[in-house]
């Protein structure tokens, strides 16, 4: 080929790079589980900088730890300079083990086989056919797991919509929890509030977890809990606060604008709903987190989405509440619904 017939590319020219970026993602969860499993960012917290001393403090091998912190620092987790690594903020508050915000237990649940293996088959499932391990099973092992990986995960939402809420007023509230899964949500509430009182609603393996999370917390003589489904146990009523956190995500409109139906039919005459979800904007691929979850949905349940404020909207109001109101949770990627009835 002569010279002159050599294209020249700018930068808007069509590049291959996005797709080898993406179908190599998968390297990008498992360095960060292998980064966790071994501790990694806990030893440079504590001192260890060049991959010589990372290898020394975790009991790898010099060139694993290399290529290992390298590829954190292109995906924002680590930073270096010369051949020292030190952690990206983000690392140092959620990836250091001692830190009282780690999450790298939720890695637990995120990647567990009941996860990870609906996505082998996604295009099936585009298809139309139902995912191979559905959440929604009754009484599904993996919710226990959920309870035990991600309690720590959710802690900093938790405390955030106790604040929301102004729990600390210390307002005497019966609190009923639905889905509560490792509890948080209510445990918060009543460690912020001592004049309330928490009933949390799941299967009973899930509860197990919760009450012990309880008991630590020093709240158990105030959290009670149902055993069973939540669609079909009898709440009882008069409940302040409702807590939905993470929950109607994982079923269609109408399904939820019944469960909310009841929600109503719980609440005190000026009771209100706390939803937590993945709130995409209406154009429902911005903000990126929160738009992508639907894809774990997808992935993971026959008919659940990431929904829209103005869908969340419509169901509250079906279901006979008065109005609502969105709060972005930040600095996480959710957002807080409180519905008023």
């Amino acid at each position: 080929m002569a010279l002159r017939d050599v294209p020249t590319f700018t930068k808007a020219a069509p590049s291959p790079e996005r797709f080898f970026e993406l179908a190599n993602a998968y390297q990008s969860t498992t360095a960060l589980r292998a980064a966790v499993e071994l501790d990694l960012f806990t030893a440079i917290h504590k001192g260890a900088k060049t991959a010589e001393d990372i290898a020394r403090s975790i009991g790898g091998k010099e060139r694993g730890v290399r290529i290992l912190c390298d590829f954190l620092a292109t995906d924002g987790l680590l930073e270096k300079r010369d051949s020292s690594y030190s952690l990206a903020p983000d690392a140092e508050q959620f990836l250091v083990r001692t830190s009282p915000a780690y999450i790298g237990s939720a890695l637990q649940f995120l990647h567990s086989s009941h996860v990870m293996q609906n996505f082998n088959c996604l295009a099936d499932t585009v298809r139309g056919a139902a995912p191979q391990n559905s959440s929604l099973q009754p009484d599904h092992p993996m919710w226990q797991n959920f309870a035990r990986a991600m309690a720590s995960f959710m802690k900093l939402p938790a405390t955030l919509i106790a604040n929301h809420l102004l729990a600390h007023e210390a307002t005497p509230w019966k609190v009923l929890d639905i889905a509560a899964g490792h509890g948080m949500f209510g445990i918060t509430i009543v460690q912020q509030n001592p004049n309330a009182r928490v009933i949390a609603v799941d299967w009973g393996g899930v509860l197990e977890v919760a009450k012990q999370n309880a008991q630590a917390a020093g709240v158990s003589d105030r959290y009670s809990t149902i055993a069973g489904d939540a669609f079909k146990a009898d709440w009882g009523t008069g409940y302040d606060l409702v807590l939905l956190t993470n929950f109607l995500h994982h079923f269609d409109f109408a399904t939820n604008v019944n469960l909310l139906r009841k929600v109503h039919a719980a609440l005190a005459d000026k009771g209100r709903a706390a939803t937590l979800e993945f709130v995409p904007n209406e154009d429902r691929i911005s903000p990126k987190v929160a738009a992508r979850f639907a894809m774990q949905m997808l992935g993971g349940t026959p008919a659940g989405d990431a929904f829209t404020f103005s869908e969340l909207d419509l169901m509250f109001r079906e279901a006979g509440f008065s109005r609502s109101e969105l709060l972005p949770l930040r600095p996480t990627p959710e957002s807080l619904v409180i519905s008023h009835r």
